[in-house]
């Protein structure tokens, strides 16, 4: 299943030719992300003992940079869950040294968002120099 899921990302027409349901692959995958997100805001609500809509705004910069230090390419079919362990790693790190150095909150999501934007330049500049090579 991981496997259709990885070529879905890197090429969707060419993994329909190949004989693989698309639809139904992609369909897995949001049910499989539904739950997950379901589970995440069980686990939330029972942390604070209170379940607010709004409780994880902004955890997505987190999230997508994570991703993309991990090595996950924008484009698709690029990355695995080592890579992003290791991205969410570096982003706890960032985390939780910026509020150890006292910085506030507003230049830390401008600091998180020039880590986000060299992540993209980063993976534009070796997605361009791999199809020279």
């Amino acid at each position: 299943f991981g496997l259709y899921v990885y070529a879905i990302g890197g090429n969707e027409e060419t993994t329909r030719l190949a004989g693989i349901n698309t639809n139904l692959v992609k369909v897995t995958v949001y049910i499989i992300s539904g739950f997950t997100a379901a589970f995440a805001g069980i686990i939330t609500a029972a942390r604070l003992w209170s379940a607010q809509p709004n409780v994880a705004t902004g955890f997505e910069l987190d999230a997508i940079a994570a991703t993309l230090l991990g090595g996950t390419s924008l484009f698709g079919g690029i990355g695995g869950v080592s890579g992003t362990i290791i991205g969410a790693f570096i982003i706890g790190i960032l985390n939780n040294g910026l509020n150890l150095l006292e910085v506030s909150s507003y230049f830390q999501k401008i600091i998180k968002g020039i880590v986000f934007i060299l992540s993209v330049v980063l993976d534009l500049y070796t997605k361009r120099h791999q199809r020279i090579l």
